[in-house]
């Protein structure tokens, strides 16, 4: 990826969004007793005299939706804050909401396309292609104006994340687990329409008045960047119906079969 100075402005403000669209709940409430005025005044010190050292930099905010890898039908909405490193490495929270109740639910890398290229093919397995989330429209930076949002989407273009959920505290549009219980989940990303679960989108958009469909029609452009990527077959064998979203291709679907010579 490499950014123009007309980009760079535009992207700067991209990254000063903290937070935006309205106030999203965590999906479920954890279990315990009332914080003590103790506790409190511990947290009021350490907040004063501590700071908030590498997460003052978590200062990108995205919101997409995430099916597991080995469980696709189990999906959520995820809340990205996220720390742009360099030009070819971001790394982000995920949480369930944006307010400051949000549940801590799991962890994204973001890598370029040349990163991902220079790893090894056993570990390729684990990353997941962003094309079909930017020209689908799901994937949105509320509250940014609209330019710096197509600006951002822009820079991600190409791009592959590498997910684990340690919390699911949702379950499609339903509350999930009280607690972080079991395993850490690998999830994945959505290339095709008919994977991800309608209401899921249409909830996220309602509550944030967003529309995924205006961002798709508006990131129409950007289709023009988008090189075949892995990982865009991965799912397509749990949604049959599924049907493809221009852009979005598998590699395996874009490399010519060899032909054979006979002599």
């Amino acid at each position: 990826m490499r950014r123009t100075a007309t980009t760079l402005p535009l992207l700067a403000l991209a990254l000063a969004a903290c937070t935006g669209g309205d106030r999203v709940d965590p999906a479920v409430s954890t279990p315990g007793a009332e914080e003590s005025a103790r506790t409190n005044a511990l947290e009021a010190g350490a907040a004063l005299l501590q700071g908030n050292g590498p997460l003052g930099k978590m200062d990108m905010y995205v919101v997409g939706f995430h099916p597991m890898k080995d469980h696709p039908l189990h999906q959520m909405e995820a809340h990205h804050f996220c720390r742009q490193v360099n030009e070819d490495f971001a790394q982000c929270t995920l949480f369930d909401g944006n307010s400051p109740e949000a549940n801590l639910t799991g962890i994204e890398y973001i890598i370029s396309e040349s990163l991902y290229e220079s790893l090894a093919d056993d570990e390729k397995q684990y990353w997941h292609p962003h094309n079909g989330e930017i020209l689908s429209g799901q994937l949105v930076a509320p509250n940014l104006p609209e330019v710096a949002e197509k600006e951002l989407m822009r820079s991600k273009m190409n791009t592959y994340g590498k997910t684990w959920h340690t919390w699911h505290t949702r379950d499609g549009v339903n509350p999930g687990h009280k607690m972080p219980v079991g395993p850490a989940m690998l999830a994945w990303s959505f290339s095709r329409d008919g994977e991800v679960q309608p209401e899921l989108v249409a909830e996220r958009d309602k509550r944030m008045d967003i529309s995924t469909e205006e961002r798709r029609r508006d990131r129409e452009d950007l289709l023009e960047l988008a090189r075949p990527q892995d990982g865009v077959d991965t799912l397509r064998r749990q949604f049959p119906q599924a049907t493809p979203i221009p852009g979005v291709v598998d590699k395996s679907a874009a490399t010519p079969t060899p032909v054979a010579m006979f002599y």
